[in-house]
């Protein structure tokens, strides 16, 4: 890759979701398309999953996040398909309370290549509902 918007605009391509460069962060966020209610009201907004990396050094590696929506079902087979490729997985947690189904979010990270992060967490998307 020649520059950091071309590396931005194929870690976009891998994750299936259009990356955005500002301030020397590369970002994807991909929507996940789940029926969810926070307190009996349907929420859209919060059901993303999110993708970056920053601080590319002269070898080629940057520091790698990432932030996904789950369904409680699918936290067991998406954490192990992270694990299983080197990524941290940082925390899960909720972040809201009263939804209806109950749903998590993981947050994992790795300082390696972008392109190999993005594959890695694309492969581990492969796994979850639509």
């Amino acid at each position: 890759m020649n520059n950091v918007h071309e590396l931005c605009t194929e870690f976009g391509k891998i994750l299936n979701g259009k990356a955005k460069l500002k301030n020397g962060v590369c970002s994807v966020s991909i929507d996940r398309n789940l029926y969810v209610t926070i307190q009996g009201r349907l929420s859209r907004g919060e059901l993303k999953a999110g993708f970056s990396f920053e601080s590319l050094d002269q070898e080629g590696r940057a520091l790698n996040l990432g932030e996904v929506v789950l369904l409680e079902e699918e936290i067991q087979s998406f954490s192990k398909m992270l694990i299983q490729r080197g990524l941290i997985v940082s925390a899960l947690h909720n972040h809201w309370l009263f939804t209806h189904p109950d749903i998590m979010y993981i947050h994992f990270q790795s300082v390696e290549p972008p392109l190999q992060f993005a594959h890695k967490a694309a492969e581990a998307l492969s796994v979850l509902k639509k």
